[in-house]
């Protein structure tokens, strides 16, 4: 190897992923700390976050230094002088008072992903789940929708991390040709409110199981969309759903096998018109399988979640949409690594 070459590697990137658990540690300890709403009503010293989060003097200003040096925190002065504040960034999205706040899906990292993480080793030899049925405990979903606390958190995360996703779709589809819309496993009716919204001429069902309805009730109620969405109890399982211009099924399909991906595909064709529109929502992976890396972590992610469950290519959403009968498909691109797919009947 000569010289010139040397000169231009560099293990840094090595570095920077290996040990990103360290940024990504601070971070959602600073958010389940609540550091960000604390400072989205002013800046404070050192001392007084120290005081206001029960902190020892030990890592007090390596903490908040760490933060200033990843650029979630800003700083004016040093250490006991200084003053700290949210990044523009932090600000909108990690103060849970205000509706951006996309810190749900952290506190579930934080609480759940982080450690179970640690197992994917044993994820990838056995192909089984590491979360909390790997103890004899409930599957995901029934543990989640079990515990209103839990479901809340989940709801919260999931909302959290899509609100972007959904704001794109509900504003740049062309939705005047439809009159009316079910989100299959609408969750907390995000979805569906930020179409109504957007649409006001729709109405929207907001479909999920029974435990999720009061929640997503009090989510319409709360922006005064009652008139215009309604909350529908029902299992995607057991039930056909219900029956609407267009289907919207938001980071649903990646929870389960080929199996029930292509049941409930089939099942939104039943549920449509002709001219009908079923739209998948998900962190598409990139037909080339080299580019979307959060796409593929978030399969990752499914292995160690789900029974089955996993990411998927437009390609391969393609292959189903044509097995149940659609002959039309194309993807948008939403925020970040998301990416929207409509299929139409």
């Amino acid at each position: 190897m000569n010289s010139t070459t040397e000169n231009q590697i560099t293990p840094s990137r090595i570095m920077e992923v290996g040990m990103g658990f360290w940024a990504s540690k601070t971070l959602l300890t600073a958010v389940k700390m609540g550091l960000f709403t604390h400072l989205a009503n002013g800046k404070l010293s050192g001392k007084e976050i120290q005081e206001k989060l029960n902190l020892h003097d030990r890592s007090l200003f390596d903490f908040l230094d760490t933060l200033v040096a990843l650029g979630f925190l800003n700083r004016s002065g040093l250490k006991e002088n200084a003053t700290y504040s949210n990044s523009e960034d932090s600000n909108l999205f990690l103060d849970k008072n205000k509706p951006s706040y996309i810190g749900g899906i952290l506190e579930m990292s934080n609480n759940r992903l982080y450690p179970f993480w640690n197992n994917l080793e044993e994820a990838l030899t056995t192909g089984k789940p590491q979360n909390e049925t790997k103890n004899g405990g409930k599957p995901l979903f029934e543990a989640i929708y079990a515990d209103e606390n839990r479901l809340r958190e989940f709801i919260n995360g999931m909302s959290g991390v899509q609100i972007g996703n959904f704001m794109k779709l509900a504003r740049d589809i062309d939705f005047s040709k439809y009159d009316t819309l079910c989100d299959v496993g609408g969750s907390g009716a995000t979805l569906s409110i930020l179409i109504a919204k957007n649409n006001p001429h729709i109405k929207c069902i907001s479909f999920d199981l029974p435990a999720v309805e009061p929640i997503a009730k009090e989510n319409v109620t709360h922006f005064g969309l009652n008139d215009q969405i309604e909350t529908r109890s029902g299992d995607f399982f057991a039930d056909e759903l219900p029956k609407a211009d267009v289907i919207t099924m938001g980071n649903i399909l990646h929870d389960w096998g080929t199996k029930d991906k292509l049941m409930l595909i089939k099942k939104a064709y039943n549920a449509l018109p002709e001219g009908g529109s079923l739209i998948i929502i998900e962190n598409i992976i990139d037909d080339e399988r080299n580019k979307n890396a959060f796409g593929l972590m978030m399969s990752l992610n499914m292995a160690i979640e789900t029974d089955e469950g996993y990411d998927f290519t437009l390609s391969d959403f393609k292959q189903w949409a044509q097995e149940t009968g659609f002959n039309n498909t194309r993807m948008m691109h939403l925020t970040g690594p998301a990416s929207a797919i409509i299929a139409v009947k």
